[in-house]
């Protein structure tokens, strides 16, 4: 027996399963990995964070922080597993990828009033009905929204950054420190690459020669006919070399700004720098901040070794773009309820929204209104 369907384990889908299980409804979730993958997630964990290890910033002064703490209030799952699997980041809330899901998983499959089903869903179900399958949705599925919406081409693409290993990074050149020093511990949490204006020209410009993947016509197999050379980037993870390519000064202000940090060596500010964070809780991996990018894996390889304190890094995942495709935000009620359809609502980045955080709220409200829905009480809006 079920009172509710969510389809999805990402983390708009674990959050509303648990808001709804809570309120006492009999949830069956779906999720097609491990048997049906995609092509970025690499473990059969729910909420696993495909993208940065970063939830974004935890001030209170901050949008970002403001809303984590809303949701702490309201009892939020991710926000409790978050705070368990943390890592050291300055005034950001980062995790250990593989801890923070691992324990969501086992609280998600230990709640008594949850089932997880490992199957892929093709249609949508005519039960009570969350849509939480981020912005990977399965091609059969895909097909089904983009009939429900009546609308072709709702994509964009995204990018992940590389990451290395602790051990390979030259700690002669590179320095801890954090541009605001808020919210670390003394020695900083940040790991970062000075770079003189000689080296950044040097980098700048093999990026701009690099070699890039070619994206097939269709990316996925499903992305409504949309052809290499069409590509809707979202702006706020630009890949390096895209936001390198709209001028020559983009990165030095953009992601390598060396604002608040001074290169030890020399007691001066670098003329730019690039930022390392960690990773996991072991210390072992550290990710390359704001350095998404769809170069090819030797290129990267080769281009990023240029980074000072990086020449002989240790490449344990490269960076790679993806097509992620959504549903019309436009269609839904603020309560995350279809316009058209009643009982079917719609949670996480496959509205199109972009942001850890931003889905576990959307997992929270969508999982909250659907118990309200069945069990006729008022919605939150």
């Amino acid at each position: 027996m079920k009172d509710l369907v969510i389809i999805g384990g990402g983390l708009a889908g674990s959050e509303a399963a648990w808001q709804a299980a809570n309120r006492g409804l009999r949830v069956a979730l779906y999720e097609m990995r491990p048997k049906t993958k995609t092509g970025a997630h690499t473990s059969s964990y729910l909420a696993e964070l495909v993208c940065s290890n970063s939830l974004g910033s935890d001030l209170p002064d901050r949008a970002s922080g403001a809303l984590k703490n809303e949701l702490r209030r309201m009892d939020s799952l991710l926000l409790k597993c978050a705070k368990e699997a943390a890592v050291p980041a300055g005034g950001a809330l980062a995790v250990d990828r593989d801890v923070f899901a691992g324990r969501v998983t086992s609280l998600i499959e230990g709640h008594p009033n949850i089932r997880v089903i490992r199957e892929e869903v093709y249609e949508i179900p005519s039960d009570q009905v969350i849509i939480a399958t981020g912005p990977l949705t399965s091609p059969g599925l895909s097909k089904s929204l983009q009939e429900l919406s009546g609308q072709e081409n709702l994509y964009f693409f995204d990018a992940i950054a590389p990451i290395v290993s602790f051990e390979s990074i030259d700690k002669g050149i590179a320095f801890r420190g954090s541009r605001y020093q808020r919210g670390e511990k003394e020695d900083g949490d940040y790991i970062n690459c000075p770079m003189t204006k000689e080296e950044y020209n040097i980098f700048y410009n093999a990026l701009l020669r690099a070699e890039r993947i070619v994206l097939k016509e269709f990316e996925r197999g499903l992305n409504y006919g949309v052809k290499a050379g069409d590509r809707r980037h979202f702006e706020g993870c630009l890949p390096v070399e895209v936001l390198a390519g709209r001028g020559e000064e983009a990165l030095a202000y953009g992601p390598m700004r060396p604002v608040g940090l001074k290169d030890p060596r020399t007691g001066q500010r670098p003329y730019a720098l690039v930022q390392l964070r960690q990773d996991n809780l072991a210390g072992t991996y550290y990710n390359l901040v704001g350095f998404q990018t769809n170069l090819k894996f030797s290129e990267q390889r080769k281009v990023f070794r240029l980074i000072p304190g990086l020449e002989n890094a240790e490449f344990l995942r490269p960076g790679y773009a993806i097509e992620y495709d959504f549903f019309p935000p436009a269609q839904l009620k603020a309560t995350l309820e279809s316009k058209f359809i009643q009982g079917l609502y719609f949670a996480g980045q496959v509205n199109g929204t972009s942001g850890y955080e931003e889905a576990s709220g959307q997992g929270l409200i969508a999982g909250i209104n659907a118990a309200k829905y069945i069990l006729k009480q008022k919605q939150l809006s």
